[in-house]
């Protein structure tokens, strides 16, 4: 009796201790997993964060015309990567829905104005702007989904939203004008985000459609720098390396932010969306030494404010979801 039962005992303790290592094994490439997630998320919000270092190399090179290369390498390195990737099928689906091309159409027109805008941001000197812009962004994420889809703000994200029109209203008193390349970045790309949510392309495929889209006026606009004699593509080295490197550049932080979202809760990477405009503010006081006035300051902590407040309520929402 005593042998019996101590073989079942043998016998239940191992079916218990299956689980328990299965479990233990499963946590484990968890873990693993989110880790490679946050690496993912740190390789594409730093590189998102240094490209005012990369648009400085320019030597002479006008926004405009770096845009319009911009979106003509990034599209022919995009279709590189779909095509080693597989990914055709989804960029066939949507070339074939006109309805949706006319979305996909305003993301296109959205994104590269925002390009535009950020390049020309950098060239002027103007990088302190266009990190408030990408601070404000989520903020005015908010005020969007209020606006267009009717979405109910929470106190602390009508707070937020509150101080940061307060903090542009700093600036406006204080300084007699608005940020302007602040709030076109933040419009843009806040809107472009609307726009982005409600086309069914992942975000490999939405890009390079929108690229695609864009492909015309890129090529149009490259051919009147040539017939003008305004064209620096192929008259150094470095520029033209540039010009091509530009292309690679915009797609790579979308591939390594894709491998982020796939293996992290949208908390950790909105967490990590905080590095982008960190790092560009960092750069413009200790690189490019742009002057930051009392008053910018205020307006910065204004908007730091605004986003504590806005991460504590995504925050309890997320808390008050688990429960």
């Amino acid at each position: 009796m005593a042998r019996e039962s101590a073989q079942e005992s043998a016998k239940e303790s191992t079916k218990q201790s299956v689980p328990q290592d299965t479990s233990s094994t499963s946590t484990a490439a968890a873990d693993k997993d989110a880790a490679k997630g946050v690496t993912f998320g740190l390789i594409a919000y730093t590189l998102w964060g240094c490209f005012p270092l990369f648009f400085s190399l320019f030597e002479g090179v006008p926004a405009w015309e770096i845009l319009t290369h911009r979106i003509l390498w990034a599209c022919l390195f995009l279709a590189l990567v779909v095509t080693l990737l597989g990914r055709w099928q989804p960029v066939r689906t949507a070339l074939r829905a006109p309805r949706l091309l006319v979305r996909v159409l305003g993301c296109a027109l959205l994104i590269g104005f925002n390009w535009g805008l950020y390049i020309y941001a950098v060239e002027t000197h103007h990088v302190l702007q266009a990190s408030l812009g990408y601070f404000m962004t989520p903020l005015i994420n908010v005020a969007l989904g209020m606006l267009v889809l009717r979405e109910r703000m929470s106190r602390l994200q009508g707070a937020a939203v509150a101080i940061a029109i307060v903090a542009i209203g700093v600036q406006l008193v204080g300084l007699g004008g608005l940020p302007w390349i602040s709030i076109f970045l933040a419009l843009s790309f806040g809107t472009y985000g609307l726009l982005r949510k409600q086309i069914s392309l992942d975000g490999l495929s939405g890009l390079f459609v929108e690229t695609l889209i864009l492909l015309p006026l890129g090529l149009l606009a490259v051919a009147w720098f040539e017939m003008a004699g305004l064209s620096h593509f192929g008259g150094t080295v470095h520029n033209t390396t540039l010009l091509i490197a530009s292309g690679a550049l915009t797609a790579l932080p979308l591939l390594a932010f894709a491998g982020a979202a796939r293996r992290l809760r949208l908390s950790t990477v909105g967490f990590l969306m905080y590095i982008n405009p960190t790092l560009q503010f960092l750069i413009a006081l200790l690189i490019f030494r742009e002057p930051l006035g009392t008053l910018q300051l205020i307006t910065f902590v204004l908007i730091w404010f605004g986003l504590a407040l806005y991460s504590l309520s995504a925050w309890q929402g997320r808390y008050a979801g688990a429960k």
